[in-house]
C-alpha cells in the first residue's frame, strides 16, 4: 500500500522556516514534519498555522547537530509511519554568531558549522536512499548571501553556507539519475528575527530592491523547487535578494 508523501523542514519553528511549512502545505499540499530544537509555542504556532488553512502537520523535536538524537527521531518516525516517505526535504537549520574572525571563539565557529552543515548531514543522509529506491525527491538547502559573497563579521556563518553549496553542486550529480534534485536558494536581507536588530535603514541602501525581503518570498522558491515544474534544475543556487552582489 502506498502511503502519504510528506516534507520536512529543519529550524521549521520559526522565521523562513516557519514560511516554508506553511507554502508547502498550502501550495503544494504536503503533509509537513515541522524540526525545532526548542520553541515548542513556536512550533506549535507553526503547526496551527498549518492546520487552520486545512493542511497536516506534526512536530519533530531534535537538536540537527545532535546525530544521535536526530537518527533516533526519524526512526522512530519511520516506524510509526512505515509506508510513507519523506519526499521533500528542507535543510533550513541556521544559527549566527556573528564577530571578527580573530577574536571568534571555538564555540562560536563549532555551533554555527554544526548547525547548517553537520545539520544537512545528519538529516539528509538516513533519508537519501529511500528517495533514491522511490526514484524521485526533492532536496533544498537554505544557505545565504554570506555564503555566495562572504559578509564580514559572519566568517564562520559565511563558511558554513558555503559549505552548504558545494554539498548541493556535489550531491545533486551524484543523484541525478534517479530522479533527485538538489538545489540551494540563498536569501539576502530578509525581515525575521534573525535580522530584527539590524539597522534596516542603513542597510536598505545597499540593496537595488530598497527594501528586505519577506520570509513568504523566499517560501515561494522554495516551493517552486520543491515542485514538479523545477524537474530539469539541480546543482543550482538561486539568489533571492533584491539584487545586491559582491
Amino acid at each position: 500500500m502506498e502511503g502519504k508523501k510528506y516534507a520536512l523542514v529543519s529550524g521549521g519553528s520559526r522565521g523562513i522556516g516557519r514560511a516554508i511549512c506553511i507554502a508547502l502545505a498550502r501550495e503544494l499540499h504536503y503533509p509537513i514534519l515541522i524540526n525545532y530544537q526548542a520553541n515548542t509555542a513556536a512550533a506549535e504556532e507553526t503547526k496551527s498555522q498549518i492546520i487552520k488553512t486545512g493542511g497536516e502537520a506534526e512536530l519533530l523535536q531534535f537538536d540537527v547537530c545532535n546525530q544521535a538524537e536526530t537518527h533516533a527521531q526519524l526512526a522512530t518516525w519511520k516506524e510509526q509511519h512505515p509506508n510513507d516517505l519523506i519526499e521533500v526535504i528542507v535543510n533550513n537549520a541556521g544559527v549566527t554568531r556573528d564577530g571578527l574572525f580573530m577574536w571568534m571563539e571555538n564555540d562560536d565557529w563549532n555551533t554555527v558549522i554544526n548547525t547548517t552543515l553537520s545539520g544537512f548531514y545528519n538529516i539528509t543522509k538516513p533519508l537519501i536512499q529511500e528517495l533514491l529506491r522511490h526514484r524521485y525527491g526533492r532536496i533544498i538547502n537554505v544557505s545565504s548571501v554570506s555564503g555566495v559573497k562572504g559578509t564580514p563579521g559572519q566568517t564562520n556563518y559565511s563558511a558554513a553556507k558555503a559549505g552548504l553549496i558545494g554539498a548541493t553542486k556535489a550531491l545533486a550529480q551524484e543523484v541525478a539519475k534517479r530522479n533527485v534534485t538538489v538545489n540551494a536558494v540563498a536569501p539576502g536581507f530578509i525581515e525575521t528575527d534573525m535580522t530584527s536588530t539590524l539597522d534596516t535603514g542603513e542597510l536598505k541602501k545597499l540593496i537595488p530592491l530598497n527594501r528586505f525581503g519577506k520570509a513568504e518570498e523566499v517560501a515561494e522558491l522554495v516551493c517552486f523547487l520543491a515542485s514538479r515544474k523545477a524537474s530539469y534544475i539541480t546543482g543550482e543556487v538561486i539568489n533571492i535578494n533584491g539584487g545586491i552582489y559582491s
